[in-house]
């Protein structure tokens, strides 16, 4: 149980906000390179703030605060320039950085402008999607994690809005035992009188976690396995601050899974479920599945307001949600099977002191030269995913990708001989 204050300082995240100061040393997504194909602005709120992603004529990418410093009109109708953008009303332009270069109608030679910026954060893209960080300058080199840089990898991304606090969002992804009754034996509710059984709903029999330099591996040994198992030797990380990474079924395919949580404000939360396989050798792969990561929208609820809790993403935001906007930590009542929330508790105030005496927070990179590829130790024969590809593609978010059957397909086809 925490007190009244303690819960405040975890979940309150907004601009001067002490986590907020945090969460703002860390790159988050805020939306895929394909959307902005079509489009020059989009409206982004995150961390608290208003703010519109562009591009500019050149092809770079920006994140301004959305209301013109000088009468407020909204960035999100702006006109793109070769290295920048003008507001609709006046014209003044602003580069990517914020500073505003160009105020048309003051008189020649004014300074006036070199007074004047927009908010203004680095953006990078990365894996299909645009990152942004919002924190103190020099930013830190944005995370290279495995699935979003392999090579010769199909990718798509899910994204839903939940309409809750970050942190019992994140509480979740250290809960090995929800699993267990809402994936499990909830579903197989859902699913009554059609003797459908899910290896969701196996007991676990033991947990753990592990503290690593990059978060914490959080592992299950589940009734009928033996402690060989991938699930018990390897588990799956949280990997700090924000990102759930979860292993896969093994097989030929490499697969990777993340669950990216982006806290919009503090009842409101991205949440971005982002997929990538790698075909064995022998499998035909079709271009436009290589050259493009759609990024689609995941409905959470029916047309009468109830929540689809035939599908996994669907059950897990019931429970978040059903707990408010913002959980009541003061009355709570944690059990023994609660020590990943409270051990992650711990990491997030240790790594706000680590920031409050100047120092970088854990998993953050600013050396060039060692800046490779991430790869978490994942389980490679993860027991939820014994019901297969394609049904558990049907389950998931991944039943609403724009190239869910595509996907099947070539992930059913048999390797041709080499």
């Amino acid at each position: 149980m925490l007190s009244g204050q303690e819960n405040e300082l975890l979940t309150r995240i907004g601009p001067g906000t002490r986590m907020g100061r945090l969460l703002r040393r860390y790159w988050h997504p805020v939306a895929g390179v394909a959307e902005m194909q079509e489009r020059w602005t989009m409206r982004v709120r995150l961390l608290g703030e208003d703010l519109v992603l562009f591009k500019d004529r050149s092809g770079r990418f920006g994140l301004l605060g959305e209301f013109c410093p000088h009468r407020r009109a909204s960035l999100a109708y702006g006109i793109p320039t070769d290295d920048g953008i003008r507001c609709p009303y006046h014209g003044w332009k602003f580069d990517v950085s914020g500073a505003c270069v160009e105020q048309p109608n003051e008189p020649d030679g004014s300074s006036f402008k070199d007074k004047v910026r927009a908010a203004g954060y680095p953006v990078e893209p990365l894996g299909g999607l645009l990152w942004a960080y919002l924190g103190p300058l020099p930013a830190p080199l944005v995370p290279r994690i495995d699935g979003f840089v392999a090579e010769g990898t199909i990718r798509q991304c899910g994204r839903a809005v939940v309409n809750c606090n970050w942190l019992q969002i994140m509480e979740n992804s250290l809960d090995p035992v929800h699993s267990e009754w809402l994936h499990g034996v909830f579903y197989e509710f859902q699913l009554e009188g059609t003797g459908v059984k899910l290896p969701h709903s196996k007991h676990h029999l033991k947990i753990a976690f592990d503290e690593v330099d990059y978060g914490i591996v959080k592992r299950r040994l589940l009734a009928g396995q033996s402690e060989d198992a991938s699930d018990w030797t390897h588990g799956h990380p949280v990997i700090f601050p924000l990102t759930l990474a979860v292993g896969s079924g093994g097989g030929a395919w490499k697969q990777y899974h993340f669950q990216i949580r982006v806290p919009i404000d503090d009842t409101h939360t991205g949440y971005f479920w982002y997929n990538g396989y790698v075909p064995p050798a022998g499998v035909t792969v079709p271009p436009q599945l290589l050259d493009r990561v759609p990024v689609y929208d995941v409905p959470v609820r029916d047309a009468d307001g109830e929540y689809l809790v035939r599908f996994f993403h669907a059950q897990d935001i019931m429970a978040w949600e059903t707990q408010g906007a913002i959980a009541d930590r003061t009355a709570e009542a944690l059990g023994a099977s609660d020590r990943g929330v409270t051990l992650y508790r711990r990491m997030l105030l240790r790594e706000l002191a680590n920031v409050e005496a100047g120092n970088d927070p854990m998993f953050t990179f600013r050396d060039p030269a060692t800046h490779r590829m991430f790869e978490p130790v994942q389980e490679v024969n993860r027991a939820h995913f014994t019901v297969g590809f394609e049904r558990m593609h049907r389950m998931h978010v991944s039943n609403f990708s724009p190239i869910r059957d595509e996907i099947i397909a070539v992930f059913t086809e048999e390797p041709a001989a080499v």
